[in-house]
């Protein structure tokens, strides 16, 4: 892969990685084929392949049910002045439901309102396999991403055995650089709480908002990942020092 596709890769990750909702297209089973466009809620596990919690009862569960292909529009462009120069990104794949204690584990900490009804028996968890991607990421900038560059290669078992833990320690013993980077990212809100670790970045959310810390190299493992947030923290304090003196 060249540079150039490398870098558009981990913009279109990073982009879908930062959005806890998208725009769900399905195939309208009993309406001659027609798309079906619903909101999900979404996650995405270790790998980055979303996630969804979807009920048997809705729409666009019956439509997977019948024709696995869907299409996740994933809107950066909130905010904006003129959404249009801002990224979006449609990812084309195929869900089924799946029974990965990890994955659900993700989700719920991702979204923990959807706890309230996760265990009811018409829910189950359902994981997109993306096959291609297209990234608008403004005026002129178009590219098709396949799924193979969307979507990490493999799992990191060892950081994944260790998220939690990771959230818990952030969460309970250094809230204020959780504050620290969400003021960095642009908030300057108080509350944030970290929901999850990947070997991209780290997910935080605030009530119904969510930010995304990137890491400047991927992690595998607990060591990685403390490094990664060490530089970030760090980053975050320096920049509000030079502020402050400035």
């Amino acid at each position: 892969m060249s540079e150039q596709a490398s870098a558009v890769a981990a913009q279109a990750r990073h982009l879908m990685r930062g959005l806890d909702r998208a725009t769900l297209a399905t195939v309208q089973r009993d309406a001659g084929g027609w798309p079906y466009a619903s909101l999900a809620m979404v996650a995405h596990d270790g790998r980055g392949r979303p996630l969804l919690l979807l009920s048997a009862l809705a729409e666009h569960t019956r439509n997977i049910a019948a024709d696995g292909r869907v299409s996740l529009l994933f809107d950066g462009t909130a905010g904006l002045a003129t959404p249009l120069t801002g990224a979006r990104l449609s990812v084309l794949g195929r869900a089924a439901a799946v029974d990965d204690d990890a994955a659900r584990a993700r989700y719920l900490a991702r979204h923990p309102d959807a706890a309230l009804y996760a265990g009811f028996a018409d829910f189950r968890l359902y994981r997109v396999e993306v096959e291609r991607s297209h990234l608008v990421a403004g005026f002129g900038r178009i590219h098709w991403v396949e799924g193979a560059a969307l979507v990490l290669p493999r799992e990191a078992p060892a950081l994944a055995d260790a998220e939690a833990g990771i959230v818990a320690h952030m969460n309970d013993d250094h809230p204020d650089a959780i504050q620290l980077c969400a003021r960095m990212l642009g908030s300057a809100a108080l509350g944030w709480r970290m929901t999850g670790v990947d070997p991209e970045g780290a997910d935080l959310r605030l009530g119904g908002a969510v930010l995304r810390l990137a890491f400047a190299t991927p992690v595998a493992d607990a060591k990685g990942a403390r490094v990664e947030l060490v530089r970030l923290v760090g980053e975050a304090r320096a920049r509000f020092a030079q502020a402050s003196v400035a």
